[in-house]
Order: C-alpha cells, then structure tokens, then sequence
C-alpha cells in the first residue's frame, strides 16, 4: 500500500469510528488529517485535503477547539489560522475521556439524582422507579469514578491504570 492509500484509508476509518465515539464523521476526519500532519494546516488546506466546505470545516475545528483536541497555532508572518492536534495518544485518549464524561456521563447522574429522589408515595410502581434509578445512580458514579480515576494518571495512564486492577 502507498503512502496516499494508507492515509486516505487510516482518514476514513477514523471518521467511521468517531460517529461510534459521538462525533460527526467529518470531525474525526480533520482530526486524524491533523493527527498524521507533519505540521499545522489552514483551513484551506484541511478543506481542500478532505474535500469539505469552509461551513462544514469551520464548524467541526470550533467543536474539535471545544473539545480541547484542536488548537490554533500562530505561524510567524502568516495571515492565517492554522490548526494541530494533540499528537501523543495517551493524552489525546484522556482529553476525550474527560470531555465525554462532562457532557454525557454528568447529565446522566444528574437526571438519575433527580429520579432517584423524587418522593416515596408508597405505591409499588414508585418505590421501584426509585430503587432501580437509585442502582443506575451508583453504578454510573462508580464508574465515573473509575473513569476519572483512570484518566488523572498522567503518564502512561492506560497501562498503568489497567496493571494496578490487575494486581
């Protein structure tokens, strides 16, 4: 396989698998274009790259800046934004564990806090909507705790992280 098959296959396999991730495809494909690039790319680069509009790529690097995965970068006597991603995988992987817990896993705590609590009138129906929400509660804290736990070892956090339960 050569080099351009290579990268346009490793592209649209990591746009494939972010829809999996909660990602649009087309945010996953400027991020690994940016991930495998051996410098910072403008917008115009990154659009002529994957053949995407200006909209459609502006859109995605303002959610990918959002995410903390993209930054901008100043490039000395240029006029225009360019773009880089995280580039050591580890890291990479505990940005968006931390970023996934913020905006799905806390919501969901929250709403099962607020089920979970809602006043006993005695029926049957009740006390099981608040003892199984009650169970859902603690078992996504755990594992938010866990998660957290996980991605707060900074280096080598996955392997480090997977030996110590091992042990």
């Amino acid at each position: 396989m050569e080099y351009q098959e290579a990268k346009d296959k490793f592209i649209n396999t990591w746009g494939s698998l972010g829809t999996l991730w909660g990602i649009n495809k087309a945010m996953a494909q400027i991020q690994a274009l940016l991930f495998i690039s051996t410098k910072p790319l403008s917008m115009e680069e990154i659009m002529e790259e994957l053949q995407i509009s200006r909209g459609n790529t502006s859109m995605n690097l303002r959610q990918l800046m959002d995410w903390g995965i993209v930054t901008k970068e100043l490039i000395p006597g240029e006029r225009k934004d360019f773009f880089t991603t995280e580039k050591d995988v580890e890291e990479l992987a505990r940005i968006v564990a931390k970023e996934r817990s913020r905006r799905e896993i806390k919501p969901i705590i929250k709403v099962l806090s607020d089920v979970s609590s809602i006043k006993d009138d005695g029926t049957e129906k009740t006390k099981e909507l608040i003892k199984q929400t009650k169970a859902l509660k603690e078992l996504t804290d755990n594992l938010d705790l866990l998660m957290n736990k996980l991605v707060d070892q900074k280096q080598n956090w996955i392997t480090k992280s997977l030996l110590k339960l091992i042990k």
